[in-house]
């Protein structure tokens, strides 16, 4: 089965420098024990125009996508922000094929909860490979593995201590941090 009910894409590639957020996010989330009812996906370069297209027609409803993928939102390299299909301007959201992935994004939105988790990229190569995440992006991943584990709704009990907060969270930062609103840092 393609998919699932919900949906976590990572979307990016590997080759591209911090491009590869997505996909190294995945990795992560493949190492833990999701419900059934989840799928995650590594989406890789050219297959989410594809993926999202194929989510309108799928035998079973896909009820929320979350997306992960870099995303340049002027913030420091390594912040990680959430956003909304409609937070993107059209023309917007692109892979690397130059196809334009808030369309189909934006026809979804309205029969899936979609949900868009961005990380400030430091390095993107356009035209050498270069394998690896910078420092700062590589950082992101644990809080945003968190933020996905929040937006579907699993909590994982061992990994919270009893002051209440999460055993990767920066110091000071509660398990609650992350309810930010579309757009702000997460």
């Amino acid at each position: 089965m393609l998919f699932r009910e919900i949906v976590i894409a990572g979307c990016g590639n590997p080759l591209y420098g911090d491009d590869g957020f997505g996909p190294a996010v995945v990795e992560e989330l493949q190492k833990l024990q999701l419900p059934d009812n989840v799928k995650v996906i590594d989406a890789g370069l050219g297959a989410p125009h594809f993926l999202f297209t194929l989510m309108e027609d799928a035998e079973v409803p896909v009820k929320k996508l979350v997306i992960i993928d870099i995303a340049d939102f002027g913030a420091n390299p390594g912040d990680v922000t959430k956003l909304r299909p409609e937070d993107l301007p059209p023309g917007t959201y692109r892979d690397a094929h130059s196809w334009d992935l808030s369309e189909p994004l934006q026809r979804l939105k309205d029969v899936i909860d979609i949900t868009i988790i961005g990380c400030q990229p430091k390095r993107v190569a356009s035209h050498e490979f270069e394998l690896g995440l910078t420092e700062e992006v590589e950082g992101a991943i644990p809080k945003t593995v968190r933020i996905v584990l929040e937006e579907i709704g699993v909590e994982y009990g061992a990994t919270i201590n009893h002051q209440g907060t999460h055993l990767w969270a920066s110091p000071g930062e509660t398990a609650g941090d992350t309810g930010k609103k579309p757009g702000e840092n997460a």
